[in-house]
């Protein structure tokens, strides 16, 4: 490389910096990535704070066909999810951490008092709280404890440490207002019968959270494509925005 040729290379980075505007983006698959917006220190993924409705599907569709190359047009769409699906959250000020989860779905719920409450039917959750890994979920179980009461258990469905049949037992023999888990063993259970959805009221995506390589469940292939098959599940998109039982989906 001869002498010349270094600050030319110098010179094309600047300007480069330059026309993105200043701020310090990096490639990541086919998505950039505003790092001013991924906050280590608090774990959180601030771009989720300002995202309406909009904005979350176009996100949701981006991803899911980021990390879907294998599936055909038609699987894809399968797991589309419209703006309409989605309630608008973008009005909560607070950081979006697991101290402030408690008030997340307070302030979007229309009977807050509600969430300390659990449907008569064994294993049928009013909230189901979506996590991409055990030990998150686990972390999510401990913030939402406020609402468990007599005879209203928060049901850990996920697998860490918990074997399938254990969860079956555990829908099975209790009562359970909010249930958090991974959507692979969310799905296993709906699935088999032992987790029943007919008084679902929402769901939530622990959207925000990341890790200390700055990724989001919405932004790992193993977890992404989990997530959107378990959103885009039929039962679930009849009811989406539907007048009568309407299933809310919230982006945390």
């Amino acid at each position: 490389m001869s002498a010349a040729e270094v600050p030319r290379s110098a010179k094309a980075k600047k300007r480069k910096q330059r026309d993105d505007g200043g701020s310090r983006k990096r490639r990541k698959g086919d998505a950039f990535v505003d790092d001013s917006l991924l906050d280590t220190e608090a774990g959180v993924n601030r771009a989720f704070e300002t995202m309406d409705s909009q904005l979350l599907s176009d996100h949701f569709s981006q991803q899911t066909t980021r990390f879907g190359k294998d599936l055909s047009p038609i699987e894809l769409s399968d797991l589309y999810i419209s703006k309409n699906s989605i309630k608008d959250t973008s009005s909560f000020s607070k950081t979006r951490n697991l101290e402030n989860l408690p008030t997340f779905l307070e302030e979007f719920s229309e009977k807050p008092a509600d969430l300390a409450k659990a449907p008569v039917p064994k294993g049928a959750p009013h909230t189901i709280i979506v996590a991409g890994a055990g030990l998150r979920a686990a972390d999510i179980v401990r913030a939402v404890r406020t609402y468990q009461k007599k005879g209203n258990v928060v049901s850990k469905l996920f697998a860490k440490h918990i074997k399938l049949e254990e969860a079956v037992t555990f829908l099975k023999s209790n009562r359970t207002g909010i249930a958090v888990g991974t959507p692979a063993r969310l799905m296993d259970l709906l699935n088999n019968g032992a987790l029943s959805v007919e008084h679902l009221e929402r769901l939530v995506v622990d959207a925000s959270h990341i890790d200390m390589k700055k990724r989001g469940v919405m932004d790992m292939k193993d977890t992404m494509m989990p997530l959107a098959k378990w959103l885009s599940r039929q039962e679930f998109k009849d009811r989406y925005a539907a007048e009568e039982k309407p299933l809310e989906l919230l982006f945390f």
